[in-house]
């Protein structure tokens, strides 16, 4: 969008000429009105909690995610399960932590696996239908940028016989066109689209998370599971320090 709009001002556009507060609360307002009124309370909340993600993306790091599990399937194996618990109030993931203190209450492993991927599903659902914000808002500012087309050319006819007022009610009618074709695909959509493509590295990380910790559960070895969470990063993970842990 930057690009768009710094392009026209090289072009000798003046700024003044874009900046259009009527336009953009026509345009915007209107797209936010519609929104609000198709999308439940918990999508609209979830969009919002999104915004983050979108552009700092996901704060789990899968690698990391991956050393610790190994780290904790090492000292599983020497020390026995429940010496982790004392490493399970340090960790910040919520997820992680509930299933590692299910893990170590002696939860039926089945059990737990059905636990954590239910809730890893409503988390992949909550995040489509909050993409799905974006995405209509998206579907919107176009639309309601051509009806503040319409209602700037209203304002022209109107004042036909006083030539003063025919410039104002001109560019609403452009800037607000702009702003709704703009918005939707420079900002709208692609935030939509950004939101889903960030929460699938969560997503991943927590489907690595699923299968350490049963991993762990099952008491397999520290190599052997390192070797089956580097799946979960595309084959690419550290191997050598997963293995040079799990043989330490």
């Amino acid at each position: 969008m930057c690009a768009v709009f710094g392009g026209a001002i090289l072009e000798g556009l003046p700024i003044t000429a874009i900046i259009q507060p009527t336009a953009f609360i026509i345009v915007f307002g209107g797209a936010l009105g519609a929104i609000l009124l198709q999308s439940p309370q918990e999508d609209l909340i979830n969009a919002i909690k999104g915004v983050p993600v979108i552009f700092m993306g996901a704060k789990e790091k899968p690698h990391e995610v991956s050393e610790f599990l190994v780290g904790l399937a090492l000292k599983a194996r020497k020390e026995g399960i429940l010496a982790l618990q004392n490493d399970i109030g340090s960790i910040d993931d919520v997820f992680l932590k509930k299933g590692l203190e299910l893990m170590t209450d002696g939860t039926d492993p089945q059990l737990l696996r059905d636990l954590l991927e239910t809730e890893l599903a409503f988390f992949e659902e909550h995040v489509t239908h909050a993409s799905k914000v974006w995405e209509g808002l998206g579907a919107y500012t176009p639309t309601v940028g051509i009806i503040g087309a319409v209602l700037g050319l209203i304002h022209v006819m109107n004042n036909l016989n006083d030539p003063s007022k025919l410039g104002g009610g001109i560019a609403v009618a452009f800037v607000a066109t702009v702003y709704g074709v703009a918005g939707a695909n420079l900002l709208c959509i692609p935030m939509g689209g950004k939101l889903k493509g960030n929460s699938r590295t969560t997503i991943a990380t927590r489907a690595m998370m699923i299968e350490g910790i049963l991993s762990i559960q099952a008491g397999e070895s520290p190599n052997f599971i390192a070797e089956k969470l580097k799946v979960f990063m595309g084959g690419h993970g550290d191997g050598g320090d997963h293995k040079e842990k799990a043989e330490g």
